[in-house]
Order: structure tokens, then sequence, then C-alpha cells
């Protein structure tokens, strides 16, 4: 089993930052791969930005520019930096890890962007 902790939301004013981290725990060697997805009220859950191993990174295109992934295999740790935040960016955001066979999803951290 792995699990699959996020941290780092909150309420920020529009134009600030915020960087989630996601740290991953229990029967894991390394990450090969690391998922943010996000949903915002109301809304179905959508892909945010990946990254692999080997450094390999996509972005929504409403992130790109703004958002970066980045990920410690020394630590398995993963971050998402979040720029220019702007109100259509309020979602819950989680982290997703594919790992031998299985899929594993952490909990969920609230970011809010409002004046």
């Amino acid at each position: 089993q792995v699990q699959l902790v996020e941290s780092g939301g909150g309420l920020v004013q529009p134009g600030g930052s915020l960087r989630l981290s996601c740290a991953a725990s229990g029967s894991i060697f390394s990450l090969n791969r690391m998922v943010w997805y996000r949903q915002p009220p109301g809304k179905e859950r959508e892909l945010v930005a990946s990254m692999s191993r080997s450094g390999s990174a996509l972005y929504a295109d409403s992130v790109k520019g703004r958002f970066g992934i980045s990920m410690d295999n020394a630590k398995n740790m993963g971050y998402l930096q979040m720029n220019s935040l702007k109100p259509e960016d309020t979602a819950v955001y989680y982290c997703y890890v594919p790992y031998r066979s299985m899929n594993y999803w952490g909990q969920g951290t609230q970011v809010t962007v409002s004046s």
C-alpha cells in the first residue's frame, strides 16, 4: 500500500502563489510518475500537470506558464508550484501516483483564490 498526503493549500489573493506538496509513503520504492488533478466546485476532476521520472512534464493549457511540477525521488515527494493564481484556479487539488499497476490518490487539499 502507498499513502499520499497533500499539503500547502489555502486561501490566496488573485496573483498570489502557493506551493503544494505530495508526500508518498508506504510500500513505494520510487516515484515513476506524479500527476496533479483538481476539481473545481461543481465541476469534473481535471488534469493539471504530470511529470515522469525522466523529468518530462506536461501541463493543462489553463496553467501553462503559471504552474510548475517537480519531483524529488530521493524523498518520494512531489510539488506543484502555482504562481499568478486566478479565481478560476479555486479547486480541491489531488496528487495521483500510478505504481505497480495500482492507482493511488491523496485526500486532496483546498485551494481558494479570492480577494
